[in-house]
């Protein structure tokens, strides 16, 4: 029975259109200036007449299948993680499942937010290592433009679309996906929220006059969330993978702000020089930040063969994930074969070390007031 899930193809879909910050400042009170200093985003991609989400999906998912040299008939599962389909029933999934001619895959969406795509790395390599699946392409995707309030400067400028693919494959060699933590926080949910199109705010005239259909976010609430839990995870997955943050060649995080991930590099010890950061040209694409990411960190080699990479993302929920891959197969490196059931083998002494570092992450919210000018509520005087 095959055990691991090693990463074969990668890919990315991205709208035609591109929105400057100098754009921006012409619809809402802000600047190039002041956005590329606070959040370090320059540009975004936003949809235009006739793309859609199932469009993204199966540009991205066309190149990732194309580079693993996988035909759709091969595919046994399509995992698609968005909360933007194209329509509110069915999902997205089954759609790209017919776009691709893909006959044989199961197909279903997944919706976690900014998490979502590794939520979808981790469904995928349970199936793969159960034995059931060979073959499955996951897919993180969004149109964040959708839900914004193009008037509202505290959000508008933080968000674009896209999608990006990968697909995993069944090997017993040793490799692929070594680690992976999960977890939420749902007594936050209103941090990060869409009220309006559910059975509780469904849409109608006071729905749509209140604007309940926009995005809505208290960046502190975030800012504190993420300096915490997500920190926690990437050590956690990094102990259960049997390395160290210094046998780390990269480190993928959710492209949400610059400065933001300067304090987790700062924090989790892994240099500037080793994180991927690719959000001033696409800003945060939520479901699809991390997997354009990856997609561009691999095309452009900064994660190669050989290389451990570790990718960590938060969102709505509030939920978060974190993953070691290893990019190819593995040569010695310790407990390898052990690796699926470390997690239940962790010791006291490696969860206080966790526990220690995430206080000291957790400080940090407390301290980071250099982040706070962008998560207040407006920045007129900033």
């Amino acid at each position: 029975m095959a055990k691991y899930a090693h990463i074969i193809g990668w890919g990315k879909g991205l709208p035609r259109r591109v929105v400057s910050n100098d754009e921006l400042a012409q619809i809402v009170d802000t600047s190039d200036e002041w956005i590329r200093e606070h959040t370090g985003i320059r540009q975004r991609h936003v949809v235009s007449e006739g793309e859609y989400l199932s469009t993204l999906a199966l540009a991205a998912s066309q190149q990732a299948l194309a580079r693993a040299q996988v035909a759709p008939s091969e595919l046994d599962l399509i995992i698609l993680a968005t909360s933007s389909p194209d329509y509110q029933l069915p999902g997205g999934s089954t759609l790209l499942q017919a776009q691709l001619e893909a006959p044989r895959a199961a197909a279903f969406d997944l919706r976690a937010g900014c998490s979502g795509f590794l939520y979808g790395l981790a469904t995928a390599s349970q199936f793969i290592h159960s034995g059931m699946y060979r073959h499955v392409l996951v897919v993180g995707a969004e149109i964040v433009s959708m839900v914004l309030d193009w008037s509202d400067r505290r959000t508008c400028c933080l968000f674009g679309d896209g999608a990006g693919a990968v697909v995993l494959q069944a090997s017993d060699a040793p490799g692929g996906i070594l680690s992976l933590a999960l977890g939420a926080d749902g007594t936050q949910y209103d941090a990060l929220t869409v009220p309006a199109g559910g059975c509780r705010h469904p849409l109608n005239h006071e729905t749509l006059n209140s604007g309940l259909q926009y995005l809505q976010m208290n960046g502190r609430q975030m800012l504190k969330f993420a300096l915490r839990d997500p920190l926690q995870g990437v050590l956690r997955v990094v102990e259960a993978a049997g390395l160290t943050m210094a046998d780390i060649d990269l480190l993928i995080p959710s492209q949400s702000n610059v400065r933001l991930i300067e304090a987790m590099s700062k924090f989790l010890g892994v240099p500037m020089e080793k994180v991927f950061v690719n959000l001033d040209r696409y800003a945060n694409t939520s479901a699809a930040s991390v997997a354009i990411a990856l997609c561009e960190a691999l095309e452009t080699g900064r994660a190669k063969r050989g290389d451990n990479v570790a990718l960590m993302s938060y969102g709505a929920g509030l939920s978060w994930a974190a993953s070691i891959i290893h990019m190819g197969e593995l040569g010695e490196m310790p407990m390898a074969a052990a690796w699926p059931v470390l997690h239940r083998a962790r010791s006291t002494i490696n969860r206080a070390r966790v526990m220690a570092r995430t206080a000291s992450a957790a400080l940090a919210a407390n301290a980071s007031s250099l982040l706070l000018p962008f998560f207040t509520a407006s920045h007129k005087d900033d």
